[in-house]
């Protein structure tokens, strides 16, 4: 039983790399930045939870939802403050520093306000264990709860992509967005929204990481955003099924890893696997090649 509940645990981290992924993959796929504070929007997330359930004493799903909240509008500000003047910037390195500059922002605030200390991070699942074969194996809640979250995660993103106006404004966009502009279509507003649904599947991810895993310091959401990012490259970015493909198997390379060959070796596998399919096919697994003319 141990293969299968090492199995179990893979698509759970895996889809916590998935959900995180997701923000990476739009933000990408329709502003084509590289939104690299967004490991540490997680972070903040799970520490507006923490806050919310111990200072102000909210019950687990106001708070949850006080931290959705909190990292759309986090999100908003940072897109409208630190990416949206660099839009049309002569070099992408420009957003690239950008986007790290605002993630060691986010952690250097973080340790200002709460400190070094690893905090202990209450779980805000509520649902019982699952025993299965007779007691020999084990589902915890956080996992049947972080599996399903990444599921209709998915399925109402695939949704309001592709039936909504809202959603079909983004896809234009993505496609030109000059042209998207010149149909009427307001290309500021619909990136904001880009980053703030990105920003808020963070702070869910950040709730069910922290609940799975109940340590928070600044740096939690630093390695899960790195890999995460590994995730959305390795299912094609700018994918959205890719994306969660990506995170899924990502996540279940990284538990087998540590489970069969090493746990100090189990990062090193992740990103060597990266790097040999991107060696076999560079757009990733859903990804595509785009030619260029000239």
């Amino acid at each position: 039983m141990s293969f299968i509940s090492y199995l179990v645990n893979g698509i759970s981290l895996g889809s916590v790399y998935a959900i995180i992924a997701l923000g990476y993959t739009m933000v990408y796929g329709i502003a084509k930045m590289l939104n690299f504070a967004h490991g540490d929007v997680i972070m903040i997330g799970a520490y507006v939870v923490l806050t919310a359930m111990t200072g102000a004493g909210l019950p687990p799903a106001a708070a949850v939802l006080a931290a959705v909240v909190f990292c759309t509008v986090l999100g908003m500000l940072i897109e409208r403050v630190a990416y949206k003047p660099l839009r049309n910037a002569a070099s992408p390195l420009a957003v690239l520093i950008t986007a790290i500059g605002v993630s060691y922002l986010l952690q250097n605030l973080a340790l200002l306000i709460f400190g070094a200390n690893t905090k202990s991070f209450t779980s805000v699942v509520p649902i019982p264990p699952l025993v299965l074969a007779g007691g020999d194996l084990t589902i915890s809640g956080e996992t049947i709860m972080t599996i399903g979250a990444c599921i209709v995660i998915m399925i109402g993103l695939t949704l309001f992509i592709n039936r909504s106006k809202a959603g079909q404004a983004m896809r234009a966009v993505s496609e030109d967005k000059g042209a998207a502009q010149l149909m009427g279509i307001n290309v500021n507003g619909t990136i904001a929204l880009t980053f703030a649904i990105g920003s808020a599947l963070a702070a869910i991810a950040g709730v069910l990481l922290c609940s799975a895993y109940p340590t928070l310091t600044p740096y939690t959401g630093a390695m899960p955003g790195i890999k995460a990012f590994v995730a959305a490259v390795f299912g094609g970015i700018g994918s959205i099924p890719g994306a969660m493909i990506g995170g899924i198997l990502l996540g279940i390379i990284e538990i087998f890893g540590k489970a069969y060959i090493s746990s100090q070796m189990a990062d090193a596998i992740v990103f060597g696997v990266l790097i040999v399919v991107l060696l076999v096919k560079p757009a990733g697994i859903l990804g595509k090649n785009i030619q260029e003319k000239v």
